[in-house]
């Protein structure tokens, strides 16, 4: 038969196993109780007898036998915890409160030497029920052939540790009941909150990327795990919204050049077969557009897989080296253009990562730089070490810039600026540049430039910011 389902959370049966711990735990600490006392009750018994039997023995060693027995006498009449027997040589009664030795006297005792039992006595409670006490008492040999027992009656202590005993069972059946009810009322708030998150991820199953954990603010282990919940639906929602808005903007941004291209290959096409031109120019052309369209889908493609799995094969370089091999790549393509390249490169900027990514990334600002910066201008590539120790390359320009509302826009992907439209490109190269980054645990910042100075600027500089190698910095 299956237990209910609250019966077979981990929470109740980690109660029901904390519950048996105490149990055993608790039964050990009572039997230690128990015995302890008992044996602490059987000693102090032991002492006084031992005590009043020192007392009577001297009685009798220095006074005789009828002082030993007037001392019983006066003993029994004043009442008290001790039981008393003195017997003569013939074993016939004297005198004393008990009628008859309550144990079996051993055979060849000798005085000095004597017989200690424990045994049980009859009495009757003030209710008149008969009860059996225990007790403890020694029997001494007497010089003369006499015969003395004395007791004490221990069934007060028994009765205590009887009562002791009883109230921790019931304290602990109490604690037990407690337990259980305590185990019943957790196992139910477990459940209740596994619950709803069972239900948000039956949701996330359906495709309702919206639904979220409730928070409850307690600071537990389930809100720990309720924000790690949200917080992995939300990358999510967001990572399938990029999808979405990828697959948009592909559609949107191809459109045109597709559009372009057909329309030149059917002019070609008519052309070519009027004879009016030569049908390889057209095809150079169609070709140049079908390239360009290859680079959209192959940067696209170099995102999603930085996005996904992180920079491939990283290992640790100099990125200084870098530096100094993208600058001596780019400065004749700016003195083309008329620009002032120039480099500030420091040594010695190990970083780990992938070196054909950051190549990429580096070669985008710089070719943005040279491509938005007009003739005249200057543009300034700077490696170096920041004072919180990460590695920072630099590209700065004299541009038209970018305006503080749109620099975050700026690096989402074929996002372009009015400015740049007449530029060729698809609006992939910061947002590539961003990839890059975050896949090597750095960041991208862009501010403004070295500001409008003889009718260039403001500029913009932007920074890829990486974390410096291991042991570095």
């Amino acid at each position: 038969m299956r237990l209910p389902s609250l019966l077979r959370r981990t929470p109740f049966r980690l109660t029901l196993l904390f519950l048996a711990l105490f149990v055993a735990a608790a039964s050990a600490i009572l039997a230690y109780v128990y015995f302890a006392s008992a044996s602490q009750a059987q000693a102090r018994a032991t002492a006084d007898v031992e005590a009043e039997l020192g007392v009577l023995t001297a009685i009798h060693r220095t006074r005789g036998l009828d002082a030993l027995n007037i001392a019983l006498v006066e003993r029994t009449v004043r009442g008290g915890p001790y039981l008393y027997l003195l017997t003569d040589p013939a074993g016939k009664t004297i005198t004393g409160n008990v009628s008859t030795l309550p144990f079996e006297a051993g055979e060849n005792l000798t005085p000095g030497q004597g017989q200690w039992d424990t045994f049980r006595i009859t009495d009757t409670d003030p209710e008149g029920r008969v009860q059996r006490r225990q007790a403890i008492g020694v029997l001494m040999p007497l010089s003369g052939g006499s015969h003395l027992f004395v007791g004490e009656d221990i069934g007060d202590i028994e009765d205590y540790l009887s009562r002791l005993t009883q109230a921790l069972w019931a304290a602990m059946a109490m604690v037990i009941l407690l337990g259980l009810a305590g185990g019943l009322f957790i196992s139910r708030r477990v459940e209740a909150a596994m619950g709803g998150l069972n239900r948000v991820v039956a949701a996330v199953q359906d495709g309702d990327l919206k639904a979220r954990v409730a928070i409850r603010h307690s600071g537990d282990e389930l809100d720990e795990l309720g924000l790690g919940l949200n917080g992995m639906l939300d990358r999510l929602e967001a990572s399938m919204a990029s999808i979405r808005h990828v697959g948009d903007a592909i559609a949107h941004d191809l459109r045109s050049p597709l559009t372009r291209m057909r329309a030149k290959l059917e002019v070609a096409l008519i052309d070519a077969e009027s004879g009016r031109i030569d049908g390889v120019d057209a095809l150079t052309l169609a070709l140049e557009e079908a390239d360009q369209l290859l680079k959209t889908f192959n940067t696209v493609l170099a995102i999603a897989r930085l996005q996904a799995g992180g920079a491939p094969d990283p290992k640790v370089f100099d990125a200084a080296d870098l530096a100094a091999d993208m600058a001596e790549l780019y400065e004749p393509a700016a003195e083309d253009k008329s620009l002032d390249f120039g480099s500030e490169i420091e040594r010695g900027l190990l970083v780990e990562g992938n070196r054909a990514f950051l190549a990429q990334a580096l070669a985008n600002l710089i070719d943005n730089a040279i491509k938005y910066t007009p003739a005249g201008g200057a543009v300034k590539l700077r490696a170096r070490r920041r004072s919180s120790g990460e590695v920072e390359y630099s590209v700065t320009d004299t541009g038209p810039g970018v305006p503080d509302a749109d620099r975050e826009r700026v690096v989402q992907r074929f996002v372009r600026l009015d400015n740049s439209r007449t530029e060729p490109g698809s609006g992939l190269g910061l947002s590539l540049v961003t990839a890059v980054a975050e896949a090597h645990g750095g960041r991208v910042q862009l501010d403004e430039g070295p500001g409008v100075f003889e009718g260039f600027g403001p500029g913009l500089r932007v920074a890829l910011v990486l974390p410096a190698a291991t042991g570095q910095g």
